[in-house]
C-alpha cells in the first residue's frame, strides 16, 4: 500500500526545503511505500527552486507548479489528481501541525475502519502549542466562532474541519471531489461535508500544534472569503439535497 502526501505551498521558500526533509524523515519511519506531492500554488518567491532542490536530494518527492496562485483548495485537488497512493494525506506546507502525528492518524484509520481521519486541534488528546507560541487572541476568537457556525450549519461529526492534516482512502476523494466547488480555504469543509453526506466513515485524531509563524497570513479579505464560501456551500448543499428529501416525503405518503 502506498501513501501519497499532498503538500500545497504558496510563498514558503524560506522553509519548504527543511519542511520537506522533515516530512520525508517521518514517512521513512512508516512501514509502507510513500511519495510526497508538492504543489507550488503560483509562488512568487524561491519555493519552486527550494522544492526542486529537495526533490534532487530525496527520492520520492514530486513537484508540480503552475504560474498563477489559485488557492489552497485548487492546489490540493491538483495534487490529489497526481497522487498514486491508496491513501492520500493532505498536509499544510508550514507544518503547523507536527507531521510526526501522521502514524497516529494511519493507526486510527486502520483500527476504526474509517474512510478518512481528520486531525483535530480540539481533540482531548491534542497537544496545544506552548504559551510562548500561543495563537493570537483574534485568531482564537475567529476559530471558535467559525467552529460554532459550521457545527450549526452542517452537523459534522468532527470538531475541527480546518486543521491541516487529514488522511483519505483514495476512493473517497475520487467520489467526492467532482462535487466540490470551493478552491480556497473552505475547501477542507467542502470535502468533509460531501464525504459525510455520501456516508463515508469519518474519525478524528489528536495532533500537536506548533505555531511557527510570527504573524497570520490571513488578512481581513481572506476571512471574509472563508465566511462567504461557507455560506455558499451551505446554500448549495441545501439546494442539492432538498429534492431528495421531497422525494422521500412523497414516497412515505404513498
Amino acid at each position: 500500500m502506498q501513501l501519497s502526501v499532498v503538500v500545497p505551498a504558496y510563498n514558503e521558500g524560506d522553509r519548504i526545503f527543511e519542511n520537506l526533509l522533515e516530512i520525508a524523515e517521518t514517512l521513512a519511519s512508516c512501514s509502507t511505500s510513500w511519495e510526497i506531492v508538492l504543489v507550488d500554488d503560483g509562488s512568487r518567491d524561491a519555493t519552486p527552486a527550494e522544492a526542486a532542490k529537495a526533490q534532487a536530494q530525496i527520492p520520492g518527492i514530486r513537484v508540480f507548479s503552475y504560474p498563477r496562485n489559485r488557492g489552497k483548495g485548487y492546489a490540493l485537488r491538483h495534487g490529489a489528481g497526481h497522487a498514486r497512493g491508496d491513501l492520500v494525506v493532505f498536509l499544510d506546507a508550514d507544518l503547523e501541525l507536527d507531521p510526526n502525528y501522521l502514524p497516529v492518524l494511519l493507526e486510527i484509520l486502520k483500527r476504526r475502519g474509517a474512510d478518512l481521519v481528520v486531525g483535530s486541534k480540539r481533540h482531548p488528546q491534542s497537544n496545544p502549542p506552548p504559551a510562548s507560541q500561543a495563537f493570537p487572541l483574534a485568531r482564537r476568537i475567529m476559530s471558535v466562532l467559525y467552529f460554532l457556525l459550521v457545527k450549526l450549519m452542517f452537523r459534522l461529526p468532527v470538531g475541527d474541519t480546518q486543521a491541516g492534516l487529514k488522511v483519505f482512502r483514495r476512493q473517497v476523494l475520487q467520489d467526492v471531489l467532482p462535487a466540490v466547488r470551493t478552491t480556497r480555504f473552505a475547501f477542507d469543509l467542502d470535502v468533509l461535508v460531501h464525504a459525510h453526506k455520501a456516508g463515508y466513515r469519518v474519525a478524528e485524531a489528536p495532533v500537536a500544534v506548533r505555531f511557527l509563524r510570527t504573524s497570520s497570513r490571513l488578512g481581513l479579505g481572506d476571512v471574509f472569503r472563508i465566511w462567504a464560501d461557507t455560506l455558499k456551500l451551505f446554500c448549495r448543499v441545501q439546494l442539492a439535497w432538498r429534492p431528495l428529501r421531497m422525494k422521500r416525503a412523497v414516497s412515505s405518503e404513498r
